[in-house]
């Protein structure tokens, strides 16, 4: 069997719309499945630069998958391997949640293996 990783990534700066209001963080961090493709996520890990909470959603198709809460100024390392797959097609979306107004820049990186 021969796998390929697949990563989001990247340094994004944020602004709050509501913890209870999560929003697409960055275009880029959208992910579709490859036909033909089953998709795993292997790890989270997030960067808070701000004073205050934020939460980090990840949502397949839309609807919410998993929640990355990370503290002010802290970070968080999730490993992910072996808890579900992602079938063809499907679309991943980092989402962030924060309070409205709340600026700062946050570090993401999302690992992924298609099988």
């Amino acid at each position: 069997m021969i796998s390929k990783p697949a990563f989001l990534q990247g340094i994004f700066p944020i602004e709050g719309s509501g913890v209870d209001k999560p929003v697409l963080l960055h275009p880029d961090l959208t992910y579709t499945v490859p036909p033909g493709v089953t998709a795993q996520p292997l790890y989270f890990r997030g960067g808070n630069g701000t004073d205050e909470l934020v939460t980090v959603l990840l949502a397949r198709d839309g609807a919410p998958m998993r929640y990355f809460p990370i503290g002010a100024r802290a970070s968080t390392h999730v490993a992910l391997a072996v808890v579900e797959d992602l079938e063809d097609g499907s679309v991943l979306e980092v989402h962030l949640a924060a309070r409205e107004g709340l600026t700062g820049t946050i570090v993401i990186d999302l690992g992924l293996v298609e099988v």
